[in-house]
C-alpha cells in the first residue's frame, strides 16, 4: 500500500501568499547549502534578497509568514538562548530562530522537481546505453579482484544507477513528447514539417545497433550475477561508509534500494521470467512512431499539392450558383463545372490521333465509332467477371521453408565460429566459403571500430547475436584460412567470438 502524503506539505504552494512562502523556503534551502541550519528574522530577510525577493515586507508580515510555515510543520521554531539582547524589543525580534524541518525539505524538493520536469525534455541517448555496459564491465572486473577498495565498488554502483535513472527518465519524457508530437497539428506547416522530419531521423539513428547494445548490457548483467550480487552489495555497503548513527534498519533499507535498482535493470535488459524486456518495447514504440510520423508527413505533402480541398471547391461553386442572374446562366455553370451533357462520346479520340490535330473542330474531324452501350449504360465495353485469385499457398510454403533453411544455416555458421575464448585466427585452418564470409564480415566490423584502452576492438553481427573481440597479434605471424574457392592470408589476430542466444517468440514467415 503506498504511503500517504501529509495533507499540508504543499499547502504553501497555493493561495495569495504562495510566492512569499516559496521564496522563504528557497532562502532556507540556500542557507543549508552554506551549512547555515538556523536563521533569525534578519537572516531570513537577507536570504529573501539573495533569492530575488525585493517586494516591500515589514516585520509583522514576515513573522506571520514564518509562523504559518511553522504551523504547517515546514519550519522548526526554537529560541536562541545564546544570543545577547540589549533591549526588550531586540529580544522579541531576535529571540526566535527558524530552520527547515524534514517535511519542509521534502516540500521544497517536490517544488524543485516539478519545475525541473516542466522545463526539461526527454531524450534517447545511445551514450547512456554504452555507459551502462561500461559500468557493468567495470563492476565485473572489480568483483573479480578482492584487492580493489570497496569505495571503488560503491562509486561504480552509484554511477550505474545514475545512468539507469537517466535512461528511464529520458525515455519516459521523450515518449510523452513523441506521442504529443504525433497528435499535434502545428500552425506553421514548414516548421511542423521540419520538426517531424528531424524526429524521424533522430529515431532511426537511435534504433541503429540498438540490438547490439542491448545484447552487450545483458551479457554484462550475466557476468555480474555469475560473480554474485550478494558480495557486490556487501562491498558497496562497506564502501558507502554510512554514518555510525545509521542503525540496522537504515542499512537494510540501503540494501533494499540497491536490489530494487538491480531488478529494474534486469527488467529493462534481462527479465527473469518469460516477459519481454522493456527495451524491446521501446524498440516497438520507436518504430510505430516513425511510421506514424511518416504518415503525417505524407498528408502534409499531399495537402501542399492541392491549392484547396474538395469541400472548399464545392462551397465556392455553391456561391457561384447563388449569384447566377438567370436560369440560362445556371445551366451554363452546371455544364462548365460537371460536363454532364448528353454528348457522352465527346471524350472518344480518333484511332490515330497524329492524323487529327487537337485543335480541329468536331464538325471537320472524321467520325469515330461509338459503342451502343454508351448511351444505355454509360460504358463503352461489356465487362465480364474477373478471374479467380491465384492460390499462393505453395509459394508461401516454399518461401517459409527457404527462410527456415537460411536461418538454420546462419545459426550453424555462428556455432562454428564461436571460439569459447581468445584464440588465434590461424585456428580456423579450413572453412566453408559461406562461413568464411561471416568471419570476414565480423573482422571487418571490428577493424572499423576504435580500440579501447586495452587495445581491444569490438564488433558485432547485424542481428546483434554475435560479438567479436579482436586484438592485434603479439608477433608477426601470418594466418592462412583455406576455403573451397581459395585461401586467405593475413595477420594472425587474437579473436574472441561469442554467440548470444536470445529467447524469441516464434515468428510467422510470410511470402
Amino acid at each position: 500500500m503506498p504511503r500517504r502524503l501529509p495533507t499540508e506539505v504543499f499547502r504553501f504552494a497555493v493561495g495569495d501568499r504562495s510566492d512569499l512562502y516559496t521564496a522563504i523556503l528557497q532562502a532556507f534551502a540556500h542557507a543549508n547549502d552554506r551549512l547555515e541550519t538556523a536563521l533569525g528574522v534578519d537572516d531570513v530577510r537577507a536570504g529573501l534578497r539573495d533569492v530575488g525577493w525585493y517586494s516591500p515586507l515589514d516585520d509583522d508580515e514576515l513573522t506571520a509568514a514564518l509562523r504559518s510555515l511553522g504551523e504547517w510543520q515546514l519550519l522548526e521554531i526554537t529560541q536562541n538562548h545564546a544570543g545577547g539582547y540589549r533591549t526588550a524589543e531586540e529580544y522579541e525580534r531576535r529571540n526566535l530562530q527558524y530552520s527547515l524541518s524534514r517535511r519542509g525539505e521534502a516540500a521544497f524538493a517536490g517544488v524543485q522537481q516539478a519545475l525541473l520536469v516542466l522545463a526539461s525534455s526527454g531524450a534517447l541517448q545511445t551514450a547512456v546505453l554504452d555507459a551502462i555496459a561500461d559500468r557493468l564491465a567495470e563492476i565485473a572486473g572489480l568483483l573479480a579482484d578482492p584487492a580493489v577498495p570497496d569505495r571503488r565498488v560503491y562509486s561504480a554502483v552509484v554511477e550505474l544507477e545514475t545512468h539507469l535513472d537517466a535512461l528511464r527518465t529520458g525515455t519516459k519524457r521523450f515518449n510523452g513528447e513523441l506521442q504529443r508530437l504525433v497528435r499535434s497539428e502545428g500552425a506553421d506547416t514548414d516548421t511542423f514539417h521540419e520538426v517531424k522530419a528531424a524526429t524521424v531521423g533522430y529515431l532511426q539513428e537511435f534504433l541503429t545497433n540498438l540490438d547490439r547494445r542491448t545484447s552487450s548490457i545483458a551479457d554484462g548483467v550475466d557476468r555480474v550475477e555469475a560473480l554474485g550480487t550478494d558480495g557486490l552489495w556487501d562491498r558497496a555497503l562497506r564502501g558507502a561508509e554510512l554514518p555510525p548513527t545509521a542503525g540496522e534498519a537504515a542499512r537494510e533499507s540501503w540494501l533494499q534500494a540497491r536490489r530494487g535498482h538491480w531488478d529494474g535493470l534486469r527488467a529493462w535488459f534481462r527479465p527473469r521470467d518469460a516477459a519481454p524486456a522493456r527495451v524491446e518495447h521501446l524498440h516497438t514504440v520507436a518504430r510505430r512512431a516513425i511510421v506514424a510520423l511518416l504518415q503525417v508527413l505524407d498528408r502534409i505533402v499531399e495537402s501542399r499539392k492541392r491549392a484547396s480541398s474538395a469541400v472548399e471547391d464545392f462551397r465556392e461553386l455553391a456561391r457561384w450558383f447563388a449569384a447566377a442572374p438567370t436560369e440560362d446562366d445556371l445551366h451554363l455553370l452546371w455544364a462548365a463545372a460537371f460536363g454532364a451533357g448528353p454528348a457522352r462520346h465527346a471524350h472518344l479520340a480518333h484511332p490515330d490521333p497524329e492524323l487529327v490535330a487537337a485543335s480541329t473542330s468536331w464538325h471537320d474531324a472524321p467520325p469515330v465509332p461509338v459503342s451502343a452501350l454508351l448511351r444505355s449504360s454509360g460504358r463503352v465495353e461489356r465487362f465480364t467477371r474477373t478471374g479467380r485469385v491465384r492460390d499462393v499457398a505453395a509459394l508461401k510454403a516454399e518461401r517459409a521453408a527457404r527462410a527456415r533453411a537460411e536461418r538454420a544455416e546462419l545459426d550453424s555458421a555462428w556455432d562454428l565460429l564461436s571460439t569459447g575464448g581468445p584464440v588465434r585466427l590461424s585456428r580456423f585452418a579450413r572453412l566453408d566459403h559461406s562461413v568464411f564470409e561471416h568471419l570476414l564480415d565480423l573482422i571487418g566490423r571490428a577493424l572499423a571500430a576504435a580500440p579501447d584502452a586495452e587495445g581491444v576492438r569490438r564488433g558485432g553481427s547485424a542481428d546483434g547475436r554475435t560479438e567479436i573481440l579482436l586484438r592485434n597479434p603479439p608477433d608477426a605471424a601470418v594466418a592462412v584460412v583455406r576455403t573451397p574457392r581459395g585461401q586467405f592470408e593475413g595477420p594472425d589476430f587474437v579473436v574472441d567470438i561469442r554467440t548470444v542466444r536470445r529467447r524469441r517468440a516464434p515468428e510467422a514467415v510470410t511470402g
